[in-house]
């Protein structure tokens, strides 16, 4: 799990444009249900932000 945290985070920080759920699972090749654990917990921590619904990017 620890190894997907650093996967998600790391993508969502070099993507030039705010990401769904599903274009990092698909890019990644991690699960959509252990991407979506994983945002939950960036969510929590405010390392992620949704600048509009069901897209996010990394909180500047």
């Amino acid at each position: 799990m620890l190894d997907h945290y650093k996967m998600v985070l790391n993508f969502i920080a070099q993507a030039d444009k705010s990401l769904t759920a599903g274009e990092i699972a698909e890019a990644t090749g991690i699960e959509r249900k252990d991407v979506d654990k994983v945002m939950n917990k960036l969510k929590k921590e405010e390392k992620i932000v949704s600048p509009k619904r069901c897209y996010w990017e990394i909180n500047k």
